[in-house]
This record gives structure tokens, C-alpha cells and sequence, in this order.
């Protein structure tokens, strides 16, 4: 690029200046951790002399004071523990901003002011720690929006005081490597799309990347948006939803004193652990701790105190290979997931104690203390208690009656005994019931009323009860008994270890642990492959939490959806203020295969694509395995020798990407991807379409579109997501007959 050479010379000495600032602090900081360290040593090892010998009998007054002694002493050491971890952030953050400091500058004149300010803002904010003056805004910041809202002219944007205005007259880009100045550009629209077209041009990494340097005005919107309590998403494949969401929760980090969030109060809910994995780098990548990633699974089994609970993605494979079952297995989710069943549970809730629960009269020496009937009266009333927090107060009811009949104390061990006599009836077996609840068909339709007329419940009724009496819980009854659960005890004692697969909490859950209500905000993705149920539980559970929800009506897992899934969502959630914001431009596909992939989609959306050019998508179909073997092998060859970083192979199931695999495995480097499997996505891998989601790939192959895997109308929004995962390639591969679809 030509520079004027003065701007050149500005820019570089600006440059240098920022970074020897930074430089500066980064050797302060160092120093100031060095101190850090040796006062904590220090600390220890006093604290360790007054442990063995300080304290001879603690029970004495002279013990009493030593130990609270000991305890100040304790403090100070984890004062100085947590001073020397937020020096570490610092000094990280510090050794970044050396690197890259910056990424724009705004020229901005504040109304009723004679000069223009340069602003220069980066992915974090530098100031001269003396006078105060700011070097760099962080990308966050109030007057930062100006940059990804506006070109040159009268802007505005508000602060904490209120709406400021002003004029804008140079807005410049940046590249900055290792302290080096690449390049630089004055945007206007066609540079600001031809820079942005460049970037959308490259390989993709093995990780999602922050975006902060090409962050869309809708986009920004969303990131800053403070007014609503939930903010919903509605965005075509390779809108950049996610990303969006990890960096509103970035900002939600920075905001505010009063509004500011920790890590410990956002969580995300991710379609799979494969997906967690790949998101895992962007909010470290923002100079933020890693908030906390779980599926859905985590909650049930957090929830039912169990882990054996068929997955999301085992339930998916027996949905999409189960040809027999597939009809019962898709009406039983759909109905024991939906409205109407949450109120045949709240019904059966409602009649536990009037029937199901067996409540006995207590003895004690022999004498009755109190009738069972008593005992269920007290039950019957203050409705707003969940039944089974008024179970468990029975039992201290009857502790105090023995107590007072007694008039004396209870040996523990006596007491033990009586307790476990009586939670019988105050600890109900809940699956034990919801067993009892399928048994009794005419009860069942009794509580069904009209809903019960549907034509598969007789099926639904004899399908659970014979996955029920496995004793191993099934995807859609594990989220119908977590509702139970739920209903019965109440949310607020509910809290989950972070789950071993989850990505680094980066400090953020205190011991490894959630606790879902110190939660104020939800991020859930994928938000169309939810049911109704599921998001009664999210409401639940999540009762003090704001909720940012993204989702794509077009890329469902075996149902279909339209814009009323956000009015049901926010029906259910019941949010004081909500927004839905749509989408509708794609940023990851090229033309051609963007184009291709709508065909998939029967109301043809308007999506729009950020007008990048490549290759046609090609079909191939082989005679045989053996054909298709040396095809796939001799397109992935292709691939890695045109420098594509990461090829999807994709197929309709776990099994057939198995079989796949073991005719591919020996003729090319590839991986196969299973549940649990948490690969570096680079090279050739092999999975099922459904662990695909949220996903990218420099080229795509779908390894199995023939006639005898894809017909259905699900099968359409299978081979959307399938096409949409590819940056620049697209392949089709099959034996014999091409897929109808196609």
C-alpha cells in the first residue's frame, strides 16, 4: 500500500510510543510480582512456625487469641495470593497490548469542541498510569461503538452520562504484528468490505477467533445491548452468532461498576462438548476470564444426582438409524417435551399427595404421635412451597412432637432410626412414580384430558414403560423427570461441578463448582434444537439470570421450526423487556455454495452472503465402497495439498462415519470424531453431521448423500448444516443413485 509519508512516520512513532509505555508497566509489574512472591513465601513460612508451635491448648483464652491470630495471618497470605494473580492477568494482558496494541483510530470532535481527538482502540484499554491520559480504549468502551457504528460524519454514542454527539473525520485500520506496523487503511465502504473479504478469504484456525477488528454494526448492537433481559438471535448459518455471544459476554465482563458480571455469573450452554472445545480461546483471546461452558446433559445429571442418562447425541443416532422406531421415538420426545405435558406432570404433581404418596401414621414407645391424615393435611396448603420441601419440614414436625412427648433429649442414634422410618413418605422416589404414572394408563389419560387424544399415546405409553424398566434413563424422559425434580424441591439448592469436559472456568466457578442461582446471565446456542420443557427447566433453574439465546429456524435436528419458536421462548421465560434481532447475512460461505445450500430449504430465506466468489459444489457418486473410498481419499489428498487446514467429513450418522473411517483409515490421515473425543481440529475428520453444528471447515465433504441415506424432509435440514459448515470447498459423494434432495 502507498502512505503519505508523514502519516507513516506518525503512525510508527505513535506506535512506539504506545508500546514502550506498555513496556514500561510490563517492568513494574514484574518487579511489583517478584515482591509478591517472596512476601507470600515469606508469609507461608511464619505461618507455618505459628501453626506447630503456637498454639498448645486451643481451648485456653491465651489459644482463642493465637488462633485468631493464625486466622489474620491466613488473610494476609491470601490477600497477597490474589494481588499476585491479578498481576499475572496484568502482565499477560500487557505482553499482548507489546504485540498488538491497537486496531483502529477514530478521529472524533466532541460537539461544541474546536479539535479533532485521536482515539486508538484495541482489545484492551492502556493509560499512563500519572497523568491518566488514555493511549488505547478498549474495544468495549462507550466511544469505541463510534468505530463499528459509523463511517466519517455526525456520530454519536451513549455513556453512563447520557447520549454524546459529535463529528468523525478519519477512521483508520489497522494490521500490527509483533510491535510492527504491517500496513494501514483510512476505511470507507469498499476498503472496509475488500479488508474484511481478505479475512474471510483465509483458512480457518483450529479454534473460533475473537473478531473485534471486523465486529458489524447489527452485530455491535447486540454485543452492547443493556436494555433488554433477553435478547434473542434469530441468524443464518455463518452469521457469527456465537461469536457475537462470547463477546457480549466479554462486555458484560467490562460493564459498569454495578452492572459488571464475573465469570462465576454467565454460563453457556453448548450443543456439545466438541463445540465447547472450539469456542474455548475467544474470551481469553478478549483479555477475560473463561466463563464456564456445560451441555444440557451436565443439568440432568446434576439435577437427577445420576449419570445414567442417554446423551443428546446418542439420542440423536438412535433417532436418525432406528428406521423402525423412528416414528415412536420422535412422537415421544415431541410430546413428553411439550406443553401439554408439562401439565399432565403439574396435574400429577398436584395428586402425589392426595394418592401416590403413602403417608403412615408415627408411633413412638408405642403411643401414635401423629395420624397420617394429619400429616398429609399439612401438606395440602401453601401451594407456593414446592412438595417437597414441605415433605422434608415434616420430618422436623415429627422430630419436635416425639421431642415434646418425650420431654427429654433423643439419642442421635435413636434419632436416625426414626428418621429413616419416616422418609418413606418424605422422600419419595420420584422415578419410582413417574414409572407408577406410565403404568397406570387409565390415570394417565385421566390427566391428559384432550391432549391424550393424540394417536401415538398408546404407543408413547408401552415405548416408555419398556425404556423405563432398563433402569437407565432416556434423553426425553430424563428431561421430563428433571422438571419433576425441579417442581417438587425447588432450583435454589441445585449447583453443578464443573464438568471435566467443560472448558477452563479461568477462576470463574469458586472450586470448580456453579451455582446455578449466583447465575445473571445464560447464553444458550443452538436454541431451535431445544423443546418447550427444556426451556421450563432454563426458567427454573435460572429464575435471577438475564438469557441471551441464539438460534438458526432453519438448521433443526429432526423437527421443524418457524419465528413463533421465539414468542413460545419468551412466553416461557417471561421477561420483563426482550428483543429478537435478526440476521440475515452470512459471512462464512462463499456464493457458490451458499447458493447451493438453499435449495435445502423449502421457503427459500432471503440470507444474504458477503459476496465472495470460489468453486462450484461438485456431486460424485461411486459404483461401489471401494470407488467411494478411493474418491473421498483422493479429495482429501487434494485438499491438504491446496493448503485447506481442515476438512470436514461428514456423515448422516455415527455409524456410517465408523464404517468410513475403517475403509479410510489405513490410504488417509484422518480422525474419527465420537462422543467424548476432543480433537484439535486440524487435518481430515470424520464425524456425524449432527456434531458438526456451530462448526467450520476450509472444505466440507458429505460422504454419504445418496439415495439410500437422505429423502426425508429432516434429511433436508441435515444437508443444510452439512453444506453450510464449508468455508470454500464443497463436495458430494455417494454410491449408486444421487439423493433426491440433490
Amino acid at each position: 500500500m502507498e502512505y503519505n509519508q508523514s502519516e507513516l512516520e506518525f503512525e510508527n512513532r505513535r506506535l512506539a510510543e504506545t508500546t514502550a509505555l506498555a513496556a514500561r508497566q510490563l517492568e513494574r509489574a514484574r518487579k511489583r510480582n517478584e515482591e509478591n512472591k517472596s512476601d507470600i513465601i515469606a508469609a507461608k513460612k511464619e505461618l507455618r512456625d505459628n501453626t506447630s508451635h503456637s498454639i498448645p491448648d486451643l481451648w485456653s483464652s491465651d489459644g482463642f487469641e493465637a488462633l485468631a491470630e493464625l486466622s489474620q495471618d491466613m488473610n494476609f497470605v491470601s490477600d497477597k495470593i490474589t494481588a499476585y494473580e491479578e498481576m499475572e492477568n496484568k502482565i499477560i494482558l500487557l505482553e499482548k497490548i507489546i504485540k498488538s496494541p491497537y486496531f483502529a483510530r477514530i478521529d472524533f470532535k466532541f460537539e461544541e469542541e474546536e479539535a479533532f481527538e485521536k482515539i486508538y482502540i484495541g482489545r484492551s484499554s492502556l493509560k499512563e498510569e500519572t497523568s491518566h491520559e488514555m493511549y488505547v480504549y478498549d474495544w468495549r468502551s462507550p466511544i469505541a461503538s463510534v468505530f463499528y457504528r459509523f463511517l466519517t460524519g455526525n456520530v454519536f454514542y451513549d455513556a453512563p452520562a447520557g447520549r454524546i454527539t459529535g463529528e468523525v473525520n478519519l477512521k483508520r485500520q489497522y494490521e500490527i504484528n509483533d510491535g510492527k506496523l504491517e500496513y494501514f487503511f483510512d476505511a470507507d465502504v469498499q476498503i472496509v468490505d475488500e479488508f474484511l473479504r481478505q479475512l474471510l478469504s483465509q483458512n480457518t484456525s483450529t479454534k473460533m477467533k475473537a473478531i473485534v477488528e471486523t465486529i458489524q454494526r447489527e452485530q455491535d448492537i447486540v454485543i452492547r445491548d443493556m436494555e433488554n433481559d433477553l435478547m434473542m438471535v434469530q441468524g443464518v448459518a455463518g452469521s457469527g452468532k456465537t461469536s457475537i455471544a462470547l463477546h457480549r459476554a466479554a462486555y458484560l465482563m467490562y460493564q459498569g461498576l454495578s452492572g459488571r458480571l464475573s465469570a462465576n455469573n454467565i454460563l453457556i450452554i453448548s450443543p456439545n462438548t466438541l463445540f465447547e472445545q472450539y469456542i474455548s480461546d475467544v474470551l481469553p483471546e478478549l483479555g477475560e476470564s473463561n466463563v464456564v461452558s456445560i451441555v444440557f446433559e451436565d443439568i440432568l445429571s446434576s439435577v437427577l444426582k445420576t449419570k445414567r442418562i442417554q446423551s443428546k447425541n446418542k439420542f440423536l443416532e438412535n433417532l436418525i438409524t432406528s428406521n423402525g422406531y423412528h416414528r415412536i421415538i420422535k412422537s415421544s420426545i415431541e410430546f413428553k417435551t411439550s406443553l401439554q405435558f408439562l401439565e399432565i406432570l403439574n396435574r400429577f404433581i398436584n395428586d402425589l399427595p392426595h394418592k401416590w404418596i403413602e403417608f403412615e401414621d408415627v408411633y413412638y414407645e408405642d403411643k401414635c404421635i401423629v395420624k397420617k391424615e394429619a400429616l398429609r393435611n399439612k401438606v395440602l396448603g401453601r401451594t407456593e412451597t414446592p412438595l417437597g420441601i414441605k415433605l422434608k419440614q415434616l420430618e422436623d414436625i415429627i422430630m419436635d412432637l416425639i421431642r415434646d412427648s418425650k420431654k427429654g433429649r433423643i439419642r442421635n442414634s435413636e434419632k436416625e432410626l426414626i428418621r429413616q422410618g419416616i422418609q418413606k413418605f418424605t422422600e419419595p422416589d420420584i422415578f419410582s412414580l413417574y414409572r407408577k404414572l406410565f403404568r397406570d394408563k387409565d390415570y394417565f389419560r385421566s390427566l391428559a384430558g384432550d391432549s391424550g387424544a393424540c394417536g401415538s399415546l398408546e404407543e408413547i405409553l408401552e415405548y416408555t414403560q419398556e425404556n423405563l424398566d432398563t433402569g437407565y434413563l432416556y434423553y426425553d424422559d430424563a428431561i421430563a423427570l428433571a422438571y419433576l425434580y425441579l417442581k417438587m424441591n425447588g432450583a435454589g439448592r441445585y449447583s453443578q461441578r464443573t464438568p471435566q469436559n467443560a472448558y477452563p472456568a479461568g477462576g470463574g466457578a469458586e472450586g470448580g463448582r456453579i451455582r446455578y442461582q449466583d447465575i445473571k446471565q445464560v447464553v444458550i446456542d443452538e436454541a431451535q434444537d431445544y423443546y418447550p420443557l427444556q426451556y421450563e427447566i432454563f426458567h427454573l433453574l435460572f429464575s435471577n439470570s438475564k438469557f441471551t439465546i441464539l438460534g438458526d429456524i432453519n438448521q433443526t435436528l429432526e423437527k421443524q421450526e418457524n419465528l413463533t419458536l421465539y414468542e413460545q421462548i419468551g412466553g416461557i421465560l417471561k421477561m420483563r423487556r426482550s428483543s429478537l434481532i435478526t440476521m440475515d447475512k452470512s459471512f462464512r460461505c462463499t456464493n457458490e455454495i451458499l447458493n447451493y445450500s438453499l435449495k435445502f430449504i423449502d421457503h427459500r430465506p432471503e440470507i444474504k452472503s458477503f459476496n465472495r466468489n470460489g468453486d462450484e459444489p461438485e456431486i460424485h457418486m461411486a459404483g461401489d465402497q471401494k470407488k467411494l473410498d478411493k474418491m473421498i481419499a483422493d479429495e482429501v489428498s487434494y485438499c491438504l495439498v491446496n493448503g485447506y487446514r481442515s476438512i470436514g467429513l461428514l456423515c448422516k450418522s455415527e455409524k456410517n462415519a465408523r464404517i468410513l473411517f475403517e475403509s479410510l483409515k489405513d490410504r488417509s490421515d484422518i480422525q474419527l470424531v465420537q462422543e467424548g473425543s476432543m480433537p484439535e481440529l486440524q487435518g481430515g475428520f470424520i464425524m456425524p453431521v449432527y456434531m458438526s453444528k456451530g462448526l467450520e471447515f476450509d472444505a466440507v465433504l458429505i460422504c454419504d448423500a445418496d439415495q439410500k441415506n437422505y429423502k426425508s424432509e429432516e434429511d433436508k435440514n441435515l444437508l443444510y448444516i452439512a453444506c453450510t459448515r464449508a468455508l470454500h470447498r464443497l463436495g458430494l459423494f455417494g454410491i449408486g443413485e444421487a439423493s433426491p434432495l440433490l
